[in-house]
């Protein structure tokens, strides 16, 4: 197929044209949309509405005491939070003074942060106050200048906030108020001074974001993203799934994830709707939100689709209101989306599970199946502004329809760069003989004349356990270090409720004898420094593993072992 060729548009050819990349920052186009309709709500959280005009006073009040810290333009700052209205602030307050948003999972290890940290050359963080006891190591650095802590009730009413810390409230241990680097959301608040007269401090494609992925290589990257690829990516999504004002979003997918923070938050609040912000994940908590909120727009992963079938109360749910239903983050298959389509038909809904394909290097979903199109075993078609190719592995050379190599993405929501690592950034990101930079995934699929692309393996070495990626070389350093263990190799291994869950092959020390002790050890060793994600739920021991001539851990021998067993069954509490 010819470059220029999009045979995929004819499914969207009647938005194509409406889809206009503003040339401004996140933080202006925020600011033009609250000027559109000001008192409409912008976030509801637990019973707390804020309009877009309350949302845009506490994201100035923001910039202005992160300038009092000395956060000025170009600075990173660890961003660790849950899905509470402080992370919306936060995230738009940097971009309105031209700092880096750099924004992780709030369960990650105190070593997983240190690391986000001095990648990033982060000297502030923002955190919340259940998880005080990860984030204070992270001053430890000799960098670190400020930790601000923020609390669930900042933004809950009297009545609720009373709720809160006579429930769940009386499990969160206090944050010790002797050290003066830590300082709590609501003093940090009042530092501000008088915001200054808006000058942009950036141009939108500088960096402004930076997501944790995986990148060319197993270990977790840092991925730098421009306001104009969060732009560009809301735009497009806007004419896409046709949202805007009066409507809502459930955003249970985490900030810290592009499939949340770009769709769920920044897109949402792009167009004019709400964003329904859910701090945690869970089925009833999800249930229980559909309920009260009745959303327009829901989006979640397959196995939380998964697990809300098999919940009693979920068929309760009424969808006569739904607009548009979205899976990401990992493979939806065939007979799931079946069974969810006819849950939605059979509860009033008019719409389908949309599937969506994606990566962090650009931003989340480049690839969606169009509604009332779909095929079967097919991630979809490049949405407006995206154009994919297949290309040889390792190579720039285009291949025929139906053949199987890399697919690669080109269009404007593309990352700048790996952060620190020029070598992997030229690797992925490659210009082609049209004379553009493509992204080269690093996945294998097809793509069939219509332009419909079949997703058919990782080339990386990514476990998308319940669409967290999971990175083997991340736990197999860890387990290494363990001083009972000899040799290991990580996989992930089928799984029939979070699709994918991680194995390990230990061989164990010379003279130390397999157990179920050992096992509980091992694993207890990897809760204390990993995400549960990444805990092995599973650990074979043995005696040797498979080499390579060149001497090598053969993992692709282990996966093509476990591949020919049948999936294993979950209790959906792996890595706990």
């Amino acid at each position: 197929m010819a470059t220029d060729e999009r045979p995929w548009l004819k499914y969207y050819d009647d938005i194509a044209s409406d889809v206009v990349v503003p040339d401004v920052t996140m933080f202006e186009w925020l600011t033009a949309t609250t000027q559109t309709a000001p008192e409409n709500p912008a976030v509801l959280f637990l019973g707390t509405r804020l309009t877009f005009a309350r949302l845009m006073r506490d994201i100035d009040q923001c910039a202005a005491a992160f300038v009092a810290q000395g956060v000025t333009s170009g600075d990173s700052v660890l961003v660790t939070l849950p899905n509470i209205p402080n992370v919306v602030v936060v995230f738009y307050a940097l971009n309105k003074i031209g700092a880096r948003a750099v924004m992780t999972h709030p369960l990650s290890s105190s070593d997983e942060l240190k690391h986000y940290a001095n990648e990033t050359n982060a000297h502030w963080a923002v955190g919340v106050d259940m998880f005080y006891d990860r984030l204070q190591p992270v001053l430890d650095l000799p960098d670190m200048r400020r930790l601000i802590i923020c609390h669930i009730s900042d933004y809950l009413g009297a009545a609720m906030t009373v709720g809160f810390k006579l429930t769940k409230g009386r499990k969160i241990a206090p944050v010790p108020k002797d050290n003066p680097a830590v300082m709590s959301w609501a003093d940090f608040m009042k530092t501000a001074g008088e915001p200054a007269p808006y000058v942009r401090p950036h141009e939108p494609t500088e960096g402004s974001v930076v997501l944790f992925s995986g990148g060319t290589t197993s270990l977790p990257k840092g991925i730098e993203l421009s306001s104009h690829a969060f732009n560009a990516l809301a735009a497009s999504m806007i004419e896409l799934i046709k949202i805007g004002a009066g409507q809502s979003v459930l955003a249970i997918m985490p900030a810290f994830h592009g499939f949340g923070l770009g769709l769920c938050i920044h897109s949402t609040l792009m167009s004019g709707a709400t964003s329904i912000l859910v701090p945690e994940v869970g089925t009833k908590t999800y249930i229980d939100a559909l309920v009260k909120h009745k959303p327009n727009h829901i989006a979640g992963v397959p196995t939380l689709f998964q697990a809300l079938l098999q919940m009693d109360d979920f068929a309760k749910v009424d969808f006569s209101q739904l607009r548009g239903a979205y899976a990401g983050g990992d493979s939806l298959t065939p007979d799931l989306k079946r069974r969810f389509d006819a849950a939605l038909t059979a509860q009033g809904g008019k719409v389908e599970l949309v599937e969506g394909y994606g990566l962090t290097e650009c931003v989340t979903a480049s690839v969606v199946s169009p509604a009332g199109h779909y095929r079967v075993g097919s991630i979809g078609v490049p949405i407006p502004g995206i154009r994919a190719m297949i290309v040889a592995p390792d190579t720039t050379n285009e291949l025929p329809y139906g053949a199987e190599g890399e697919i690669c993405m080109q269009g404007d929501t593309l990352m700048n760069c790996y952060i620190n690592d020029e070598e992997a950034t030229a690797k992925t990101l490659r210009l082609h003989d049209d004379g553009k930079i493509w992204l080269h995934t690093g996945d294998l699929g097809s793509m069939d004349a219509d332009g419909y692309l079949y997703f058919a393996g990782r080339i990386k070495r990514i476990i998308k356990v319940s669409g967290v990626s999971v990175y083997p070389a991340q736990v197999e350093q860890l387990l290494s270090d363990h001083p009972l263990v000899k040799e290991v190799c990580v996989i992930g291994v089928p799984d029939d409720y979070q699709m994918s869950s991680v194995k390990a092959f230990i061989v164990p020390l010379d003279g130390v004898k397999p157990s179920d002790e050992l096992r509980e050890d091992l694993r207890q060793y990897a809760r204390e420094h990993l995400m549960k994600w990444a805990v092995p739920r599973h650990i074979e021991f043995r005696e040797e593993l498979p080499h390579t001539k060149v001497g090598k851990v053969a993992y692709t021998e282990l996966m093509e072992e476990e591949a020919a067993k049948p999936a294993v069954s979950s209790d959906g509490q792996a890595g706990q």
